[in-house]
Parts: structure tokens; sequence; C-alpha cells
């Protein structure tokens, strides 16, 4: 039994909210408006408590929970666990205490952590474990004093404007409900709430005389929704039903709900100038201009090249300001902190500071102008991936756009990529210490953990310090839970986390018991897997997933010899870098053999954790990512062959690495998280018709697959960027693309005639097309034992390491 004794604990909050004054009276103004317009606290509480009665039901009175004001926690949000003073046999045992029902919520989870050694992840990366706490009536004490702990910043954001594609667009209210739950537990207070807006935005166009019908060609298919939002694309996937539309306007309002009810502050969307072609015969004086292409294949515009109003025309305004009353009619008041990113990879037509000052003023406008306390939230992402453009002028004049305090950034790459170091703190603008961590929802065991350990201290108590947040960014989410929970924990950390020491807790946590061979393999996986430090954007670009289109015949590679030669334990990035930089690069910032010595110990703690849900997880992830890796070598070892135009070594090759996607999915298959089946099935019970049922298996089918458009030769320039290791995705789709490539080089040896890429490209194609469109059914429960499967795999490839 875990009896984590932790001395009492006050962390004083260290906020130095901007070097302006005005900006940090502006935002101490609106979180005290934001409290303001907080859920009593009997209704929190009861939230709380139905909270417990989910996660915990047998303990349902072992915990009493109540809402404080902030002047006994100091003036600021906070925590405090204390040992229930009634000895009665049927009193509770526990008491939590909180500002919010988030701080409550968190103070229970810090509770059955760090005193009775449970663990809280996603279902989809093993679930919980609590089989650790002590029956009702025998929970563990805290210290006489109990145990306080106050939030360093304010808030502790939630989400992507992506992640609602990659990750949400399939779920019903029950699945929200669980995520809403983890969401509390992990102290978000700030969750970005995107559901539901296309049933806003066409009672909002409608207004303005466009019809459903011409709305058809502007929102895109479910899957695509963030994309034509930002107003990437449109109509790719659609269109969307009105009973889509329904169902996301009901199942929002629950969200919404639920997030109010447990003390959390939504963030919603705004107005960012995308609109329908339509709108330019209404009003044909409006300042409406065509973007330029964004990753079509011949530039198509039946999906690409939307419609932006310019934020300088005065019909921007009318509708941004209608958008914000259409949704505080339909929601009601509640929040004052809205989204907006008008600039998100679309650059403004001129680098005037002028100029884009006017169009942020302008943006902002559109938002106040229908609620005066409007506070405009914009992910940093821009600073980042367009920095050629926004230098420091053009970063000042939009941030200096709208009063101080108004706007707030999520500086949404700073776990790698911080813009803080370099903007003078955003030039005293308030923001958010964010972790973006994952794109495309890949499945990847990747990390950056000493960096999240620190990194969010470095920034707060830095000279100027403007921080006021920390926060998750990811594209995807369910997967690397050890990344997750360490970075919710830093929303309560005032000093940096020993890593080492932390995972060791966190080993014993997540497996309910301290097996000596788990706490070892995460030390080693601590140095290498979840310590990259090569600055480079972890996107999963392991050649089984993402394999390459690329022609041996028009690369020279002198030095390819050499560089095939370097061993796969090798720390170098890409064994072809110096050789021919057109080969795309798989992604390798560690030690391959130590990776695999941590995988021997994993496989030998199974003798001591048979059963655990938590452990099987870890398990096939770990033994996934050590024979992807394998196989990127396998790969190279196949051109390495072609060039030397042996027949024989090139065959052989082949034939392991596609072996090796068949004994994947075999071990994906050994639990249910990691079915395509799952994916499918979620999608396809959405729909209330036939038609929309395979509309939706089609989103599904092809997000996860070729993405975007295409041509008879040419694949989608996203093609596999939102790749998944999922049971039945590899046998069926990336095993075929590999065979279809290998047997192609095979036949150019064996006829000694010239390997044509593009006839590899048609017929890979025309295959996807046909799968993106089947319907072929696939399992959504696990088959087979991890355990077994995991540790025959290990022999069959790594011998008696």
């Amino acid at each position: 039994m875990f009896n984590f004794k932790f001395p009492f604990l006050i962390l004083l909050l260290l906020l130095p909210l901007s070097s302006s004054s005005s900006s940090s009276s502006s935002i101490e103004g609106l979180i005290k408006r934001l409290d303001a317009h907080k859920p009593s606290p009997l209704l929190q509480e009861s939230a709380v408590k139905a909270l417990l009665n989910r996660l915990l039901p047998t303990y349902f009175s072992s915990f009493d929970f109540k809402i404080i004001s902030k002047d006994v926690c100091g003036g600021y949000s906070c925590f405090w666990v204390t040992n229930y003073k009634n000895s009665s046999s049927k009193s509770p045992e526990i008491l939590i205490k909180g500002t919010t029902a988030v701080e409550i919520a968190s103070g229970l989870h810090w509770y059955i952590k760090y005193s009775c050694g449970a663990h809280v992840s996603w279902d989809k990366t093993g679930g919980v474990q609590i089989a650790s706490i002590p029956p009702p009536g025998n929970l563990p004490p805290v210290v006489k004093e109990g145990v306080m702990v106050q939030r360093p910043v304010p808030w502790n954001y939630y989400q992507n404007v992506v992640t609602s594609s990659y990750s949400y667009v399939w779920w019903d209210w029950e699945r929200w409900e669980k995520e809403i739950d983890w969401m509390a537990l992990q102290g978000i207070n700030l969750p970005l709430a995107f559901t539901g807006q296309e049933t806003i935005w066409q009672k909002v166009f409608m207004d303005f005389n466009i019809t459903a019908q011409e709305l058809n060609n502007f929102f895109g298919g479910p899957a695509f929704l963030a994309w034509a939002r930002m107003g990437n694309l449109h109509a790719w996937g659609g269109p969307l039903s009105q009973n889509w539309l329904d169902q996301q306007l009901v199942l929002q309002k629950q969200i919404l709900s639920r997030m109010i009810a447990l003390g959390m502050t939504p963030v919603l969307p705004s107005f960012s100038g995308n609109v329908p072609a339509a709108l330019r015969d209404i009003f044909p004086s409006a300042n409406i201009t065509r973007l330029g292409d964004w990753n079509t294949v011949n530039g198509n515009p039946r999906w690409c090249c939307t419609y932006l109003l310019d934020p300088s025309d005065p019909l921007f305004i009318q509708i941004g300001e209608a958008f914000i009353k259409k949704q505080i009619k339909e929601y009601g008041d509640v929040t004052d902190i809205y989204n907006c990113d008008t600039f998100n990879e679309n650059s403004p037509p001129t680098s005037d500071p002028t100029y884009i000052s006017t169009l942020g003023s302008a943006v902002y406008e559109a938002m106040a102008k229908a609620n005066k306390d409007a506070v405009w939230l914009m992910q940093g992402w821009l600073f980042y991936s367009d920095s050629s453009f926004w230098k420091p002028p053009q970063m000042k004049a939009l941030l200096h756009s709208v009063p101080f305090g108004k706007m707030i950034v999520l500086d949404l790459f700073a776990d790698v990529k911080p813009v803080w170091e370099s903007s003078s703190q955003f030039y005293g603008t308030p923001y958010v210490w964010c972790m973006l961590h994952n794109f495309g929802g890949n499945i990847e065991m990747y990390g950056v953990l000493d960096t999240l350990a620190s990194g969010p201290i470095v920034a707060r108590v830095s000279e100027n310090s403007t921080m006021v947040g920390v926060g998750m960014c990811m594209e995807g989410i369910e997967h690397n839970p050890v990344v997750y929970e360490l970075m919710a924990e830093m929303a309560y950390r005032k000093d940096k986390v020993h890593v080492e020491e932390w995972l060791r807790i966190y080993s014993r946590r997540r497996y309910g018991k301290a097996v000596k061979q788990a706490e070892s393999a995460w030390e080693i996986l601590h140095r290498s897997i979840y310590n990259c430090s090569d600055g480079i954007a972890d996107h999963n670009t392991d050649y089984i997933v993402k394999f390459p289109d690329w022609d041996p015949y028009l690369n020279i590679f002198s030095s390819f010899s050499k560089q095939i030669s370097i061993t796969m334990h090798s720390n170098r990035r890409s064994m072809l870098t110096d050789s021919d930089p057109t080969l795309p690069q798989s992604h390798m910032w560690y030690s391959a053999n130590d990776v695999i010595d941590a995988l021997k110990l994993f496989i030998d703690a199974g003798e001591e954790l048979a059963g655990s849900l938590t452990y099987r997880y870890d398990l096939v992830d770990l033994t996934r990512q050590v024979l992807s890796k394998l196989a990127n070598q396998v790969y190279l070892d196949v051109l390495f062959a072609f060039q030397h135009k042996d027949l024989k070594a090139l065959e052989s090759h082949s034939e392991k690495f596609e072996q090796i996607i068949t004994d994947i999915d075999e071990l994906l298959a050994s639990d249910d998280n990691f079915l395509l089946g799952t994916w499918l099935e979620s999608a396809k019970k959405l729909a209330l018709t036939p038609s929309e049922k395979r509309q939706y298996e089609w989103n599904a089918r092809t997000q996860v697959t070729m993405w975007y458009d295409t041509t008879k030769t040419n694949q989608s320039q996203l093609h596999d960027y939102a790749n998944k290791f999922w049971s039945g995705l590899l046998v069926d789709y990336y095993l075929p693309r590999a065979s279809m490539y290998f047997n192609r080089l095979s036949e150019s040896l064996r006829h000694n005639t010239r390997f044509e890429i593009e006839e590899w490209r048609k017929e890979w194609i025309s295959y996807s097309n046909k799968w993106q469109q089947d319907t072929k059914v696939y399992p959504v429960k696990a088959q087979g034992d991890a355990h077994v499967i995991s540790k025959s795999l290990f022999q069959k490839y790594f011998g008696n390491k």
C-alpha cells in the first residue's frame, strides 16, 4: 500500500503579470469578473461530488467537499486537503476544500496520487489504477495541518484548434463526460469549447441571406471542420447534414453546462473573417479577397482558396458581433474569452505595421461590440511557423492593437521553440506557456520531460514575466500519458520537478506497486525517448506509417553505402542526411539499443504485472516503438540492396519489412486501445441515415490516410500527416503500399528495367481511393495475449539480448 507522506505544503503564488500596470490590472479585473460568474458553491460542490461518484463510487461517502473563498488561500486559487474532524465511523475521512470545483477535483486527484498511490489517465492509455487505494474507512490521513496547494499562475489551458478534428470529432456525450472529468482532475480551468459552432454560423449567415444550400460548399466534412474553420479549405468531406448540425449544438450545450458547473471558463470561437463565397454576391462592395492554395495537389478551387473578409471592412464587425451575440443567445453569458486566429497559416496582404494594427483592432472590436468585457485569446503559432513575416514591428503591431489585458497569447510551442524568450515576453502581452508535443494525433512515444519540469518555472520567474498560465495544446490526445500527467501538474508546481524521482513514483502509481524492472525501464526511457533535445517537431515519420514517395532513379547518393552502414543504435537523426536530403527522414533522437534494453526490462516486469491494463498499454506501445524504429533501418537496407542490384538481398529485406508490419499489427490487436475499428465504429455510430454512415466512415478513413485530394499520379500533399499505429490499418493499408513499392523494385532488378515511380503512384493511389471508400468492418475488441506476443517478438528480432 502506498502512503506518500508529505509535509504541510503551501505553494505561494509568484505572479508578475506584466511590466505594464494597466495590463496587470486588466487581467486581475478579468479574473474577478470570471469568478463572479461562477455557479453557486452548492452547484459546484454537487458537480464535483458527481465526478467522485463516477470515478470512485465506493468512496462516495469517504470524502467531503467545500468551496472556499480565495481569502482563505491568500487571495489566490488553491485546494486544501485535510483530515475530516468528526471521528464518527459514518463520517467522511478526508475533507477537500477549494476555490472552485476544479480545484477540489485537483485536490482529490492529488490526494489519491500522493497519499494512495493511484493513477488516472485516458481510457485509451490504460485508464485508471485505483487498486492501490485502501478500502473505505482506511484511507491514509494527511499531516495534521493538511496540504494546501496554490496555483502559481491563474490558468491551465487545454486544447488546440485542431484537436476537435483529430481526437474529438466522433465523440458522444458519454465520452465527453469522461474527458471533462479528466480535465477537472488535471486542474484544467480554461478549455477550448469549439463543438457545434457550424450550427451557430448557419444561423448567423442565414440572417445575412445566405442559404443552407450555399453553406454546403463552405463547411468541411466532420473530420475536416478544424481547417474549414480556419479558412484553409472548404467543402472537403462535406456537406454537413442538418442532423449533424443539430446533434452538435445539443452536444455543445451539454459540454458547456458541465464545464461551467465544475467552475471552468470555456473559450468560445469568434469571427476570423472566413466567409462563404456567396457573401460576395450579396455584398458586392465588401472587401473580400480569395486566399491562395493550402496544400491541394494542383490548386483545385473545388477545395482550396477560400474567401476572407478584410477586418477593415465594416461588414467584418457586423458579422463578428452577430456571431458572438448568437452564441450568447444559445448558451447564455458563459465566458468573456474568445479565440480568434485570423492569420493562422494565412499571412496578411502587407507587412505594414499600421495596417496590421488596424486589422487587429477590428478583430477585437467585433468581439467587444457584442461583449464589452471580451478578451481575445490567440494561438501564437504564427510567430513561430511564419517567423520570416512576423518580425518585431509586425508582432508589436498585432499584439498592441487591442487594449492591454484584452489579449492573451498562447506560446503554443514553448516546449521546443519558446517565443517568449525572444519577444520581450510578447512585448508586454499576457501569455500562456504551452506544450504542443503532438502533431496529427500520431502515435509515437516522445517527450521532453526535463523541459516540462522546468520550462514553465523559468518563464514565470523571469524578469518582467507576463506569463499567466500553462497549457497543453497538442493536435491529438490519448497517447504518452506520462507527458500529460507531468505537464498538468505544472499548473500547481512552484518549483522545478526532479524528474527521475517523479518517474519512480509515477511507475509505482501507474502499475499499482513497485516493480524494480519497470522502474529501471523508466530510468532508461527518461534519458532516451523522453529526453528529445534536437528541437525537431515530432511528427511520426517512421517509414511504416509515412512511406517515402521517393524515386531512387532520380537521386544519386554517392555516400549512400557509407551512411547505410551506420548501425541502428546511432544517435543521428537520419542515416541519409548527408548523402541525399531528398529522401524523407525518420526521426531518431535516442539510442535504439538503450530502448531495446528498456523493453527487455518491461517484458520481465510482466511476471508481476499480469492483468494490469496500464502495464499492457505501455508494453504494447514500447514494443511497437522499438519494432517501428527497426523497420526504418530495414527500409534503408532495401534501398541499399537496390542500388547495388542485389535482388536476393532486396527481396529478403523487403520480406522482413513486411513481416515487421504484420507482427506489429498482431501486437496492436492485443490491446483495445490500438484498433482501427474503434475509430471507424465511433464515426458510424453518430450517423442517423445510411448516407451519413458512408460519409462519416469515408471522413474517418481519409483523415488518417490520404487526408486531402489526389490525382491519378499525385498523392495528397498531406498524406499520412495523421498516421496511426492501429491494428487493421497496418495490414490493410500500410502493408499493401510497401509491398507494391518493393515488388516494383524487384521487377526492375529482375528484368533490368527502370523503376517507374509514377506507375507505383497510380497503383497505390487507386488502391488508397478504394480503401477510403470501403466499408469493411474491423474488430473493436482485442485478441491475443500482449505479454506473450511482445516476448515472442523480442526473441524473434533481438534474440537473447
